[in-house]
């Protein structure tokens, strides 16, 4: 990774093309004045909401290059994956890039990095330092109140018949293990810790419990009941089955947080 530039400036003007360093920005307390799908942002990362007045940029694969010339950042965070894209960004402004997902890495070490060096990056280590220290809280918290949980199957709906399960090596797996969890899926993943299945293939954990993330496909809620194949999960058939609000599976340290919190309310009673 090239070296990345350090600002002197307390409050840059800061663009983002990725989700994840949004949410970390904001929750280091420093507005973007611009960033990337913002409809897309508040559908599904959540929180940190993004303020009014934030420049959309429009998509995160292709960035509005004249909106972003017109907000005058003094700093671009992106990540690896919108390398292409780097030659025109640097003759906007300074760029920064993060890589969340590293070979053989884990995504939710790697984000409290992250959050440290956009502290120092943002002038705002010790609200990175302060951040830290309350993810590691409410990770504690949520173990204590998850300590009996059955083995997790995480996946969310792509369409009617395929969804993305999570494995060991994506921000969500991470997370189980930081709670002290079992994670049912053990099949490989991609580098970004997903794999894309057939419903059926949810049943290769016969006894773990199923949480499904929102969003999902337009009327997909109401055909579920008339799926065969999704009535004939193990999980379905004993009424394990716990539907999450929206959370950013290719987020940081902040959906790592929220996730651990939709856990431990979704399941410590259960």
């Amino acid at each position: 990774m090239p070296t990345q530039p350090a600002l002197s400036k307390a409050a840059p003007r800061l663009a983002v093309i990725d989700w994840g360093l949004a949410e970390a920005a904001l929750a280091l307390g420093v507005v973007p004045v611009a960033a990337a799908e913002l409809d897309g942002y508040a559908r599904w990362v959540k929180a940190p909401a993004m303020p009014p007045g934030v420049i959309d940029l429009g998509l995160r694969g292709e960035p509005n290059l004249e909106a972003l010339h017109r907000a005058a950042p003094d700093l671009i965070l992106t990540t690896p994956q919108f390398a292409p894209f780097l030659p025109r960004l640097e003759r906007i402004a300074p760029v920064a890039s993060f890589a969340t997902y590293q070979p053989g890495g884990n995504p939710l070490e790697r984000s409290f990095d992250i959050v440290m060096d956009l502290g120092r990056r943002l002038g705002r280590p010790d609200r990175a330092a302060a951040l830290r220290a309350e993810a590691a809280a409410v990770f504690a918290a949520a173990a204590v109140r998850l300590d009996r949980v059955r083995p997790l199957l995480v996946a969310g709906f792509v369409d009617q018949r395929h969804l993305r399960v999570y494995g060991g090596n994506s921000l969500f797996g991470a997370t189980l293990a930081r709670l002290g969890l079992v994670n049912g899926w053990t099949a490989p993943t991609s580098a970004w810790g997903f794999a894309t299945v057939g419903v059926e293939h949810l049943a290769v954990s016969p006894e773990a419990q199923l949480l499904l993330l929102d969003p999902m496909p337009p009327d997909l809620r109401a055909s579920l009941p008339r799926n065969p194949i999704w009535q004939a999960l193990p999980a379905v058939r004993a009424g394990r089955v716990t539907l999450l609000p929206p959370c950013w599976a290719f987020g940081g340290l902040p959906s790592a947080m929220r996730f651990a919190d939709l856990l431990a309310a979704g399941l410590a009673d259960g």
